[in-house]
């Protein structure tokens, strides 16, 4: 009996395992589709953005095959990671974009929550912070950049001034990596910094406040003659055309401008409507400039925005452009180019010619997409292959670019004195 009764007690053991066992294997397997569900919800949001947004036609039959790999293979590729569900959502979103955009799309992308917050503030030349950089030297931290339209520069910092303290802390007793997150607070803080002004060598203090603002964009450079002035353009945004105009009277107090070298090298572009501000200096008001198209809409017409004549710049320019000067700075530079108004150097653009969009989720990560491409007022649209510059330069030769440019306008000049004789 003995023996019985503890073989009755074993099978009750083991039935109550295996049931156990069993349950929490359902429960597994239903919390596993659960998950499954949500990653697939997700990356429908992506596919229907893109379906509803992008420039070109997105195949539902490739989506449904990515959706097949996701559930058989790629899913379990990601969590074998031990990555987390965020890094499994986002990294098939972004694989997911790779397949759906066509091969000559190099823009649409998908972006997490922290490089998307990055990625639009670098798009649209905006910061939310001091707008104050510089170096740690043994007398303080010498400023070598404060944005015109930060507080700080509102209030008086100037680039050469030395930051002595800020809140309170000497900055020799700092790192130069805490000074550099100490300058960039939360929106609205307010930091007290204490300075030695470079101009009367006072020692000044204010109260900077952490706020939104347009970075510079536009910044001069010095060639070998001096009626021949250049301009850095590194990206564009709304306040592209204010530094331009600041720079050109500037210039022109100067006394005559002989010559003009806009630099759009590794300049990534920004809003086309930017662009489309910087051409009234040099093109005639009221013309067509260019248009984008979207996939089932009117095509977008832009126009050169008139200008008064005195702020027109009616003399030789040369533009410089590189494989890294993509959207609104080829844009620009293939208006100029064509319309006879400029000389382009350097090598082929990025051929991107595009009107890109930001499209934000939930989790406040988003997808950047290709909305439209760009066209001629004529109808002929920017090649993918780019700009292609008047005067090509090999790799030996871009290092002294600035100076082609320079020779180049020097002869323009000399053209145009020759003629007049």
């Amino acid at each position: 009996m003995r023996v019985k009764k503890k073989k009755v007690c074993l099978l009750v053991v083991f039935f109550l395992f295996c049931g156990g066992f069993l349950e929490m294997s359902f429960a597994d397997t239903e919390n596993k589709d659960d998950v499954l569900t949500s990653y697939v919800d997700f990356l429908k949001k992506v596919y229907e953005t893109m379906d509803q947004h992008y420039y070109q036609p997105v195949s539902r039959e490739s989506f449904e095959e990515f959706l097949s790999d996701f559930s058989s293979k790629i899913y379990a590729q990601l969590k074998e990671l031990k990555k987390t569900d965020d890094y499994v959502r986002w990294r098939s979103a972004d694989l997911l974009v790779k397949k759906l955009k066509t091969q000559e799309d190099v823009f649409s992308a998908f972006y997490p929550p922290k490089p998307a917050q990055e990625f639009k503030q670098e798009a649209l030349s905006q910061r939310i912070d001091l707008g104050i950089t510089g170096q740690l030297t043994a007398t303080g931290f010498q400023i070598t950049q404060v944005e015109p339209r930060s507080d700080a520069y509102g209030k008086g910092l100037r680039p050469q001034d030395i930051l002595l303290k800020i809140d309170g802390a000497d900055v020799l007793s700092l790192s130069q990596e805490k000074i550099e997150d100490l300058l960039i607070p939360k929106e609205g803080a307010t930091v007290r910094l204490d300075f030695l002004s470079s101009e009367d060598q006072l020692v000044r203090a204010i109260d900077a406040i952490s706020k939104e603002y347009f970075k510079q964009t536009v910044f001069p450079f010095t060639t070998k003659i001096p009626e021949i002035y250049g301009l850095e353009i590194r990206n564009f945004n709304r306040m592209t055309g204010e530094d331009i105009f600041r720079f050109m009277e500037l210039f022109k107090q100067r006394g005559e401008i002989k010559g003009l070298i806009l630099d759009l090298r590794n300049n990534p572009g920004g809003p086309p409507l930017a662009a489309r501000e910087l051409s009234s200096f040099f093109l005639k008001g009221g013309e067509d400039f260019a248009y984008f198209h979207k996939r089932g809409e009117e095509k977008s017409l832009l126009d050169v925005p008139l200008l008064p004549q005195q702020y027109h710049y009616d003399g030789p320019m040369v533009i410089l452009v590189n494989e890294k000067s993509g959207s609104s700075s080829e844009l620009f530079s293939g208006i100029m180019q064509r319309r006879g108004r400029a000389f382009v150097i350097g090598t082929n653009t990025a051929g991107q010619v595009m009107l890109k969009s930001m499209f934000p989720f939930e989790d406040n990560s988003m997808v950047l997409l290709i909305t439209s491409r760009g066209y001629h007022p004529d109808g002929m649209p920017f090649s993918f292959n780019g700009v292609v510059p008047n005067k090509a330069l090999n790799p030996e030769e871009i290092n002294n670019i600035i100076d082609y440019a320079t020779l180049y306008l020097v002869y323009i000049n000399n053209q145009k004195n020759s003629s007049s004789e």
